[in-house]
């Protein structure tokens, strides 16, 4: 039963609130006696400050000069151009001309020694012109002209068609190109033997009247080869009618020959 008493007794002990007043009071004094550590300091290192500049301590007061204007460097461009010395050395004079020794006249030889021969000047020829070459144009004046034909010859100029009626073929050459353009569209070469020889030719003859119809065809030369004189006489009897006649022809027909070569 003690035991229960003293047991309850604790306990009220330790449930019993503890007082505030001796931990506030410690508290106080521990802060009081930081403040005071920190103002102890803050006055023994103002009184022992180093006085010299630059040292570790405290900073002092600084004094700046303010100065009105600040020099700039110059702009100008620095002359690379100069002579390494203002006096510059003077040229080499020329060499002296080389002066030839004059011979005494009247020394006396030396017996063997050897006298160099004197060096004598030759005179130089003039080369030889070659002859000019004489020009084989005739100049104005010197030679007659040479007489040009008024005409030339139809023969080859016109192809296998030639013209009877003087100079046709050189005054009108587009109507005479149109009689071979369509002699050679109709005549078929294709129907000639060909047993027949290489270069054998066939001479026609016909009339061409004013409105280009075809009169009087006929074989003029024989190739002695039928097949090649029957496809030219039929190439003619195809074209039936070449173009009329130039207006600047003053005749009512044209007689023209022609040849088919195989």
């Amino acid at each position: 039963m003690e035991s229960l008493i003293e047991g309850d007794e604790g306990l009220d002990r330790q449930l019993a609130p503890e007082g505030v007043a001796a931990p506030a009071m410690g508290s106080l004094l521990l802060h009081g006696a930081m403040l005071g550590a920190v103002v102890l300091y803050i006055l023994v290192g103002g009184l022992f400050r180093p006085k010299v500049w630059g040292s570790a301590g405290p900073g002092g007061v600084m004094q700046v000069a303010i100065a009105s204007a600040l020099p700039l460097p110059s702009h100008h461009e620095q002359n690379q151009n100069v002579l390494a010395t203002q006096t510059p050395s003077e040229a080499p004079a020329p060499p002296a001309p080389k002066t030839t020794r004059e011979v005494d006249q009247n020394a006396i030889p030396i017996l063997g020694k050897h006298v160099k021969p004197e060096k004598k000047t030759v005179e130089r020829t003039q080369p030889h012109q070659p002859t000019p070459k004489q020009q084989d144009k005739a100049r104005y004046g010197e030679q007659a002209g040479t007489l040009m034909p008024e005409s030339m010859p139809e023969h080859g100029l016109n192809g296998p068609t030639q013209i009877d009626n003087g100079n046709f073929g050189a005054m009108y050459p587009g109507y005479v190109q149109a009689i071979n353009n369509l002699m050679a569209q109709n005549w078929y070469k294709s129907a000639v033997n060909p047993a027949t020889p290489r270069g054998s030719r066939v001479f026609l003859s016909f009339t061409i009247n004013r409105d280009g119809s075809i009169t009087g065809e006929r074989i003029a030369q024989t190739s002695n080869s039928s097949t090649l004189d029957y496809s030219c006489l039929q190439a003619v009897e195809r074209v039936q009618n070449f173009p009329p006649l130039p207006a600047g022809y003053n005749q009512s027909t044209l007689r023209v020959s022609y040849y088919c070569e195989y």
